[in-house]
C-alpha cells in the first residue's frame, strides 16, 4: 500500500460511501492517483445500512402481501408467516454480491484502498492507522449517522434506530414510527406487510411532508385503507418504558403506546472530532459547507454526500463525488440542479417525483402563471392489471415547461426516469405528447398525461 511518507496522491478521500466511492472510480478513470479511506466497509449507508436493505425489506413484504391477496388474481396461495431469519439471508446475500462487485470494481481501478478510521491533520493529509496520507487535494465523504430529538435516547433496545430495525431478528407486534419522512413511511409500509400493528407520529401536517401536498393526501388515503394509522400536525414531546414496551407523549396530551418505538427524523452528518474545523472548513451545525462546484472555503478541500446541506440521496452522493473528480482532472463541470434530481420513497404505494411542488411554481411564477393537470391511474390498463391506485401530476408554466412531475402508485420509482428528462430537457407538453408509448405499460401513463395537458386527451375526459 503506497501511503508513506514520499507519496502524494492527486486525491485523498474521507469515506467510501457513494459519494467517496464514486469519486474514487471516477477520478481513477480520469487518470487520477486516488486514496480511498473508509473505516468500516465500501458502499457505506447505502449499501450496507440504508437504500439496499429496506428495498430489499419492502420487497419481501410485497411477496408476502401478494401472497395474503392472491385470490383477486385467482390464484390460490397460502401465507404462513414471515421467517425473519430467511429474509435477513436474502438481504444480506443481496448486499453481499453487491459488494463484492464494488470491491472488485475499487481494485480494478487500480485506487489505493485503505481500511481505517482516518481524520483530516491539515488541507492536504489525513491521518488514519498511525500514518499520513498526502493528497494534493482531500475530499470529504463521511456520511451520516440516524439522529434523534432531545431527550430521546436510542437503546436499541425498545427505542430504536434504522440501523437496529435492519437487522431486528422478530416481527414486532406493534411499532410506533416517528417520523413520516422517507425512512418512516418505508419502514412502516415494511412492517405493516409483515403483520405488524404500525402507527406513524409526524409533527408537519402531512406524510412525505417535503413532496407535494397531492402525493402527500394520496399516500394518507392509502396508508388508511391498509390499516396503517397516524398521527399529523403535533409534535412529540417524551417516551418512556411500560411494562412490556414503550409509549409516547405528544405535546397535546395524546399518547401511544406500542412494543417498539423507531426513531426516523432524519440524518444527521458525521464530522464530529475528525478534524476539520481545526484544518479551516467552514462548517453549519455540524454540516460541511460548499459551493456549487462542491469546494469549501478551504481550496484544496472539497465536500459531497450527506456531510453537505444537499439532498439526501445515494444518487445525489454519486453525482457530487464524479463532479468533484472531474472538476479535479481539468473537465468541465456543471453545477447539479437538486430540483432535477428524482426522488422516490418505495412505501406501498411507491411516491416519486423530479421538479418543484404546484406551491413553490406558484411562489416563483405567480399562481395565475401554473397550470396542474392531474390523471389518475385508474384510465392506465397495467396499472388495472396490477390493481394500483394513485395519480401522476403534472405542474407546468403556462404556456411552457413542465416544471414538476409528482407520482403516487405501485412501481412509480421506474417511471421517474422520463419524468427527470421532461423536466431537464425544459420539455412542452405538446412535445412529449407526440412521443409513442408501449401499451399495456404504466409508462403509458406519463404520456396520457402529457397528452391531456397539451388539450388533446385519449384515455382520460376533457
Amino acid at each position: 500500500m503506497a501511503n508513506d511518507a514520499s507519496t502524494v496522491f492527486d486525491l485523498v478521500i474521507l469515506g467510501g460511501g457513494s459519494g467517496g466511492y464514486a469519486a474514487a472510480l471516477r477520478g481513477a478513470q480520469l487518470g487520477l492517483d486516488v486514496a480511498l479511506i473508509e473505516k468500516g466497509k465500501v458502499g457505506g449507508t447505502c449499501l450496507h445500512n440504508g437504500c439496499i436493505p429496506t428495498k430489499a425489506l419492502l420487497h419481501a413484504g410485497e411477496i408476502a402481501d401478494q401472497a395474503r391477496e392472491s385470490e383477486q388474481f385467482g390464484v390460490k396461495a397460502t401465507f404462513e408467516g414471515i421467517d425473519m431469519a430467511a429474509v435477513h439471508k436474502y438481504k444480506d446475500d443481496v448486499i453481499a454480491g453487491l459488494y463484492k462487485g464494488l470491491q472488485g470494481l475499487i481494485a480494478s481501478r487500480k485506487v489505493t484502498y485503505i481500511e481505517g478510521e482516518g481524520r483530516l491533520s491539515s488541507p492536504t493529509s489525513v491521518d488514519v492507522n498511525g500514518q499520513r496520507v498526502q493528497g494534493r487535494h482531500v475530499l470529504l465523504a463521511t456520511g451520516s449517522v440516524p439522529k434523534s430529538l432531545p431527550g430521546l435516547e436510542i437503546d436499541g433496545d425498545r427505542i430504536i434506530s434504522s440501523d437496529h430495525a435492519l437487522v431486528l431478528d422478530r416481527v414486532p407486534k406493534s411499532v410506533i414510527v416517528l417520523g413520516g419522512g422517507v425512512i418512516g413511511v418505508e419502514f412502516a409500509s415494511a412492517w405493516k406487510s409483515f403483520g405488524a400493528d404500525v402507527t406513524v407520529i409526524e409533527g408537519l401536517k402531512h406524510l412525505v411532508p417535503v413532496e407535494d401536498e397531492n402525493s402527500s393526501k394520496l399516500l394518507e388515503r392509502a396508508f388508511r385503507k391498509r390499516g396503517i394509522k397516524f398521527n399529523l400536525g403535533t409534535f412529540f414531546q417524551k417516551a418512556e418504558y411500560t411494562q412490556d414496551g414503550v409509549k409516547v407523549t405528544l405535546a397535546d396530551g395524546k399518547e401511544f403506546e406500542a412494543e417498539l418505538l423507531l426513531v426516523a427524523v432524519g440524518r444527521g452528518p458525521v464530522s464530529q472530532g475528525l478534524g476539520y474545523e481545526e484544518a479551516g472548513v467552514a462548517m453549519d451545525r455540524g454540516y460541511v459547507l460548499v459551493d456549487e462546484y462542491m469546494r469549501t472555503n478551504v481550496p484544496t478541500v472539497s465536500a459531497v454526500g450527506d456531510l453537505v446541506p444537499t439532498l439526501q440521496l445515494a444518487h445525489v452522493g454519486f453525482a457530487e463525488g464524479i463532479l468533484v473528480a472531474e472538476r479535479l482532472a481539468g473537465l468541465k463541470t456543471v453545477p447539479i440542479d437538486y430540483d432535477g434530481v428524482p426522488r422516490v420513497t418505495y412505501c406501498h404505494p411507491e411516491v416519486a417525483s423530479v421538479g418543484i411542488t404546484e406551491a413553490k411554481a406558484k411562489e416563483i411564477y405567480g399562481a395565475d402563471k401554473v397550470v396542474a393537470l392531474k390523471y389518475n391511474l385508474a384510465g392506465n390498463g397495467k396499472s388495472k392489471i396490477l390493481k394500483t391506485a394513485g395519480e401522476i401530476k403534472l405542474v407546468q408554466v403556462k404556456d411552457g415547461a413542465v416544471v414538476g412531475v409528482h407520482m403516487v402508485g405501485d412501481r412509480m420509482g421506474e417511471q421517474v426516469g422520463e419524468a427527470q428528462l421532461i423536466y431537464n430537457w425544459e420539455a412542452l407538453p405538446a412535445e412529449v405528447a407526440q412521443l409513442v408509448h408501449a401499451h399495456p405499460t404504466q409508462n403509458e401513463a406519463m404520456g396520457e398525461a402529457h397528452l391531456a395537458l397539451a388539450g388533446k386527451p385519449l384515455h382520460s375526459h376533457d
